[in-house]
C-alpha cells in the first residue's frame, strides 16, 4: 500500500509524556517523530511565510524518505478574500506566490515535498470567479504537486470533482464534526495523490471554544476509524500517494490516532531493539498488508 500516514504539526508541548519522552528537547522533536511516522503536514506556513534556510534545516533532521505536505499561507487562500477580488487579486500576488514556492527548494531538491495543501476558508464559495483563482493558484505553483481543501458543503458535488480531475488538483478529504455546513466524510480522489485530514468530532466545541485548540480536542476511538478503512484501502488503489494526517493535536490524541491507524492498515511494525529494551517502542510505517 502507498499509504503514508501522518500529524499535522509536530512540535507541541502537550505531547508530552503521551508521545515524547519528558526530558527529550525540541531540537530532537522532528528526529524522534520521523523515526515512528513517513510523513508529516507543516501548518505554520499558513501563518508565517516560510524561509528556505527553516525548511532545509528541517529536512536535515529527517531520513532520506520522508515526505512534508506544505500548508500554503493564507495570504493566497484568505487574504485575498479580504483586500482584493478574486478577479484582480492585486500586482503583489505574483510576489507572495514567488516567495512561498522559493522556501520550498529544499523540500524540492531534496525529494521530500509530498505535496502542497492550499485551504480555502469555510466562506470561499462555488463560482466562476472561484474557479478561476484556484487555476491561478495552480499556475503560480506550476510543477507542484497541489491538493485543495474547502470547508463548506457547498463544494461537494461532481462539477468541483470534475474541475479538480482536468486541472490535475488533488481533493482534500475531511473527516470532521457532522454539522451543518461542513464538510460531509466524502472519499474521492482526483489527482495522482490522494488525501485525508482528520479534525476530530468534537461538534461542542466547533464553534463555542475560547482557544481554537479546544476544537481539535478529540480522541478518536478505533470503530470510528475503522469507518476510514475500506476507504483508504479504495483510495490508494487509485492514487501514486495517498497521505493522511491526524489535525486533533491536542494533548497528544493525533499521534496516538495516528499510529492507531497505522496498525488497522497493517502499516506498523515494530523495530529497533534497543528501543524496545527501553519501552518506547519504536514504529515505522511499512508496505506490508
Amino acid at each position: 500500500m502507498n499509504v503514508l500516514i501522518g500529524t499535522s504539526g509536530f512540535k507541541y508541548d502537550d505531547w508530552r509524556p503521551s508521545f515524547y519522552p519528558l526530558g527529550l528537547k525540541e531540537s530532537e522533536f522532528l528526529h524522534y517523530y520521523g523515526r515512528r511516522f513517513p510523513t508529516v503536514e507543516i501548518n505554520y506556513t499558513y501563518y508565517t511565510m516560510p524561509s528556505a534556510k527553516t525548511l532545509a534545516t528541517l529536512v536535515n533532521r529527517t531520513k532520506p524518505d520522508f515526505k512534508f505536505s506544505v500548508k500554503t499561507h493564507k495570504s493566497m487562500t484568505h487574504d485575498i478574500l479580504e483586500g482584493s477580488s478574486l478577479q484582480n487579486p492585486g500586482s503583489d500576488i505574483k510576489g507572495v506566490f514567488e516567495k512561498f514556492k522559493g522556501a520550498l527548494e529544499p523540500l524540492i531538491s531534496s525529494g521530500k515535498l509530498g505535496c502542497v495543501l492550499a485551504q480555502f476558508p469555510w466562506r470561499f464559495k462555488p463560482s466562476k470567479e472561484s474557479f478561476d483563482y484556484i487555476r491561478v493558484v495552480r499556475d503560480m505553483l506550476e510543477g507542484l504537486p497541489l491538493v485543495i481543501e474547502f470547508r463548506s458543503n457547498w463544494w461537494v458535488k461532481q462539477e468541483t470533482f470534475d474541475f479538480l480531475k482536468r486541472e490535475g488538483l488533488g481533493f482534500c478529504c475531511v473527516d470532521e464534526p457532522r454539522l451543518k455546513g461542513l464538510m460531509p466524510p466524502v472519499a474521492s480522489v482526483t489527482s495522482s495523490i490522494a488525501y485525508v485530514r482528520f479534525h476530530g468530532r468534537n461538534k461542542e466545541k466547533w464553534y463555542a471554544h475560547e482557544t481554537v485548540s479546544e476544537r481539535y480536542d478529540y480522541l478518536y476511538s478505533e470503530e470510528e476509524l475503522a469507518e476510514w478503512v475500506p476507504k483508504i484501502r479504495t483510495m490508494s488503489q487509485q492514487a501514486k500517494e495517498t497521505y493522511i494526517f491526524f489535525n486533533n493535536c491536542h494533548a497528544g490524541y493525533a499521534p496516538t490516532n495516528a499510529l492507531m491507524l497505522m496498525e488497522m492498515l497493517g502499516l506498523s511494525s515494530v523495530k529497533e531493539a534497543s528501543d524496545l529494551s527501553e519501552g518506547k517502542g519504536f514504529f515505522q510505517c511499512s508496505t506490508h498488508g
